[in-house]
């Protein structure tokens, strides 16, 4: 990869310009729901593409995911299937969730050791002391509101992602990269995954509410 693999933005060291794809070694795809009210149960898709269209504007990128329905795994073949079924995913005549962003909102984070360091550099301040002062433009993360519409059985919902960007390097290949973690909370019933149990004690088996839990890496194209 030729050109810088970096570059400078509100003080945040962010990914150059160009077209990135995730990378299936380094991603993870979660989820997390509710078991008899009581206790959590995680699980994954094994399986997802995304493109990443890191901008010019960092504010005017984009993100086109593809999830595969049938890699869902929660380490239970019986409760895998079920989730398989029409009860829920459906993955015979929905074999993807979609996700598409809209918009994309900076959510600056004043780290305190930056604010003292300001006040100790204002001109107009008569404690103003030269030192080793951390410099502000060093920043390597962040924090996103990604907006976007997510299609989950052939229905469309918007869906904000609380992005935590992780950094952006060259790495030891060549290969220019940057780290992210996301996370959201939907209704499944918004979805049409309908499907429970009332429990004699009060409350369902399954939650509604779904906790979207996102890892990745993604590697610019040429």
């Amino acid at each position: 990869m030729t050109g810088l693999a970096t570059r400078l933005w509100d003080g945040m060291i962010i990914p150059a310009a160009g077209t990135y794809l995730l990378d299936p070694a380094h991603k993870r795809i979660g989820f997390l729901a509710r078991h008899m009210m009581v206790s959590p149960v995680r699980g994954e898709f094994g399986e997802a593409t995304a493109q990443i269209a890191v901008a010019e504007d960092p504010l005017a990128s984009s993100v086109v995911a593809t999830i595969q329905t049938a890699s869902i795994s929660t380490g239970n073949t019986d409760r895998d299937t079920h989730l398989s079924s029409a009860d829920f995913l459906d993955v015979e005549n929905y074999p993807t969730l979609e996700y598409r962003s809209t918009g994309i909102k900076w959510q600056p984070v004043d780290d305190p050791i930056f604010y003292w360091a300001r006040l100790r550099n204002n001109g107009l301040s008569r404690r103003s002391v030269p030192g080793n002062i951390p410099n502000p433009q060093n920043r390597t993360s962040g924090r996103f509101v990604l907006t976007g519409d997510l299609t989950v059985k052939g229905i469309t919902r918007p869906v904000d992602l609380q992005v935590e960007f992780g950094g952006a390097r060259r790495d030891p290949y060549g290969q220019d990269i940057f780290g992210f973690s996301a996370t959201a909370e939907i209704d499944r019933e918004d979805y049409g995954l309908l499907w429970n149990v009332v429990l004699e004690s009060g409350g369902v088996l399954v939650g509604k509410k779904v906790q979207i839990e996102i890892a990745g890496e993604a590697v610019r194209q040429p």
